[in-house]
């Protein structure tokens, strides 16, 4: 027993000396990193899926461009950009313990971004006619239902976020009804990569569950659900970004609906805390895409690898820091969208201001339009001021778990 006790005194005393040196002179900067990981990450669960994320994301692309499999869609897109994206999200929006329930629900989250995609190709052409900005109402669809669909837990949240990711990927994509066939190659190729990586993780993972949204009595007057209100909110506020699209034109409006729909919190005080934190967030990861955007065309692998890391610390910050993992996800757009032949400066840096467009509305309509819980926290004013000086503090738990 005294052997035993002197090898753990002797081990614990290795790592204070280890952490110390790392802690001073030049290796601080890795003695930080190290510190950080383990002071929001203790169990390694997280970094465990923010590798899933990653390898769910790599899996479906090279099995989309394996031969034999070259489609040619009708819009901008392609079956690679569309079966990762399904893949990856689904990962995201996954909050299950056991492989099985995992894996089930991976593969009705594959196929919520299926319908949410279908119902692009089908609504788009005819809500074209309406005008410019036509086919975004779809989006204010998906935005609803990302807040409604949160009051059947974990799975439900995790369907309506996926329903809005598939339309906004096969938006961004412009893609027709010519292209069913691609998304549906994509679901199996994406229901595959997805659930193959959460085999191996096995029980490694432990998901940081989100806070359900709570009504309050005394302010409750319109009786309607917590999750309907919040629904509502993002639908209110995703309209109106539409609108003021079809009339002055907006450069990419839909990442500022995406913004408005995941700000939207369980309370009125938690949407004020995630605008302001998507905001900083964005407003540090996009310069920091930007600063590499030289190395883009010449070292692209050295982008994805850093793209990688970027998503990885995203899965690793998302339940506790939604600042971090919003400036996180903002870098690896960035430069996987550069890396994927986007030298359009204008267009890159509108993911800050469309940021700032859709956080503004949603904070708006988080107010204004039945508000949650408006008696909790003080003034809204007051709360706002108290956000702009401690906005690096813990983040809420108030919507953990939503993605971009």
């Amino acid at each position: 027993m005294r052997d035993k006790g002197a090898v753990e005194q002797g081990s614990r005393g290795g790592e204070v000396a280890r952490d110390a040196i790392l802690r001073s002179g030049p290796l601080w900067p890795v003695g930080t990193a190290i510190a950080w990981l383990e002071r929001i990450d203790s169990g390694t669960h997280r970094r465990i899926k923010g590798l899933r994320l990653v390898t769910a994301f790599g899996i479906a692309w090279m099995m989309a461009n394996l031969q034999g499999l070259s489609i040619q869609p009708s819009g901008r897109g392609s079956l690679g950009a569309m079966a990762a994206g399904f893949a990856l999200w689904a990962s995201v929006s996954e909050g299950r313990t056991t492989r099985a329930a995992s894996s089930r629900d991976l593969a009705l989250l594959v196929l919520a971004a299926v319908i949410g995609a279908v119902m692009m190709l089908g609504l788009a052409p005819v809500l074209a006619t309406i005008g410019r900005a036509g086919p975004e109402l779809t989006l204010v669809t998906g935005a609803f239902l990302v807040g409604y669909l949160k009051r059947f837990g974990v799975l439900g949240a995790g369907l309506g976020s996926q329903i809005y990711i598939g339309q906004l990927l096969a938006y961004g994509a412009g893609s027709t009804s010519d292209d069913l066939a691609m998304v549906a190659i994509a679901e199996l190729i994406a229901a595959v990569a997805a659930i193959i990586p959460r085999l191996l993780s096995g029980p490694a993972e432990r998901p940081a569950l989100a806070a359900p949204a709570v009504s309050d009595p005394e302010t409750d007057r319109a009786h309607l659900s917590p999750e309907l209100r919040m629904g509502l909110q993002a639908a209110s506020a995703a309209l109106v970004i539409v609108i003021l699209n079809d009339l002055v034109g907006l450069k990419e409006s839909a990442w500022a609906i995406t913004a408005c729909t995941y700000v939207i919190a369980g309370t009125t005080f938690g949407t004020i805390d995630r605008v302001f934190r998507r905001i900083i967030g964005t407003a540090i990861g996009v310069p920091l895409g930007l600063a590499c955007l030289p190395f883009a065309l010449q070292l692209p692998i050295v982008i994805w690898i850093a793209a990688a890391l970027a998503m990885i610390i995203y899965a690793m910050a998302l339940p506790e820091r939604y600042d971090i993992a919003c400036g996180a996800y903002a870098f690896a757009l960035i430069v996987t969208l550069a890396a994927g032949g986007e030298s359009s400066a204008t267009t890159l840096l509108s993911r800050a201001w469309e940021t700032l467009i859709g956080g503004a509305f949603g904070l708006i309509t988080a107010m204004l339009v039945l508000p949650l819980n408006p008696s909790r926290g003080g003034q809204p004013m007051r709360r706002i001021f108290q956000l702009t000086k401690t906005a690096g503090d813990r983040s809420s738990s108030d919507g953990q778990g939503d993605e971009e």
